[in-house]
């Protein structure tokens, strides 16, 4: 199916204002061209508290929370870890999307705002995602008011990201995760496989910006093999919480995504997953700008709904 005609306007929109393709751009250019897209996405519906706080990594630094609470009594809490390729993104540019799952899902919704390479590389990310996870499961009264369930999510880079800290609390023995919730997820480091040279999945992300990432956050290719940078290389994937797995028809992301939806099956973990047809990579993030952003949380909202209903505090 080909792209549906709001990507294409947007992607002939970018293309006309001559900014240069994301591989070719510094850091920061390319931080300064995803806050300016942040800036399309509206100031998203009213919640009933926000607050920013911060959760303390293993090296004593603050990592900066932003806590999206939808009502007074929220049924979950929804850790949230942004995209960007490790590399790019900032938490008000998550702020609508935030604050739209906390109303559709009716849990909390805390954006993580992780440290990104190249300032930080390989495993700040990790460090830093994994221990806001710890922090919030232990200030869970302090957000929702009671021990409600917790969640983890993410798209792309954070996708990658909510998918090794729920192997890691599984190893732990805790944090009790109920649900992971993966958008279109980073899974592992092989960059030459059929959606990658795809042609038509050269969209907003392409192959090269793909290198660019990793070549920034794990420039010792050895890193990127190990299974906290990609957790397709896991080898146990079971007793894992239920997942969701939202993937894009085009998107260079979509096959590794696919993959690791079959390796948690065939693990026996119960997963829900689905290809958005007609959406590029990026469109779940698009509030108010793509069609598909609504669709996208829509199934993310139904099948929280089902698991909190099945799984109540």
């Amino acid at each position: 199916m080909a792209l549906d005609e709001a990507t294409t306007a947007l992607l002939t929109q970018m293309a006309e204002s001559g900014a240069k393709p994301l591989h070719e751009m510094t850091p920061e250019e390319a931080r300064g061209l995803t806050a300016t897209l942040g800036e399309m996405y509206g100031p998203g519906p009213d919640v009933h508290r926000a607050e920013m706080t911060s959760a303390p990594a293993d090296d004593g630094y603050a990592i900066p929370l932003h806590v999206l609470v939808p009502n007074e009594s929220p049924r979950g809490v929804l850790v949230y870890y942004h995209g960007g390729g490790w590399v790019i993104g900032a938490l008000p540019e998550f702020e609508t999307l935030g604050k739209t799952l906390a109303q559709r899902t009716g849990c909390a919704v805390v954006l993580v705002d992780y440290r990104m390479a190249p300032e930080n590389p390989y495993p700040a990310a990790v460090n830093d995602s994994w221990a806001a996870l710890r922090w919030i499961d232990e200030h869970l009264e302090e957000i929702a008011g009671a021990r409600v369930p917790l969640i983890v999510a993410g798209d792309s880079a954070g996708g990658n990201l909510a998918a090794i800290v729920a192997h890691k609390a599984r190893d732990a023995g805790g944090p009790a995760i109920a649900m992971q919730v993966l958008v279109y997820p980073v899974t592992d480091c092989n960059l030459d496989n059929e959606t990658y040279r795809d042609p038509e999945n050269q969209t907003l992300l392409t192959r090269e910006s793909m290198v660019w990432f990793w070549d920034l956050y794990a420039p010792e290719h050895d890193m990127r093999q190990h299974p906290e940078a990609s957790p397709s290389k896991l080898e146990d994937h079971s007793g894992l919480p239920p997942a969701v797995v939202l993937l894009a028809e085009h998107d260079v992301l979509r096959q590794e995504g696919q993959e690791y939806a079959d390796a948690l099956a065939a693990a026996g973990v119960p997963v829900q997953s689905r290809v958005f047809e007609g959406q590029m990579h990026g469109f779940f993030t698009m509030v108010n700008v793509l069609p598909g952003s609504e669709a996208g949380i829509a199934y993310v909202a139904e099948a929280v709904d089902r698991q909190l209903t099945a799984q109540p505090a």
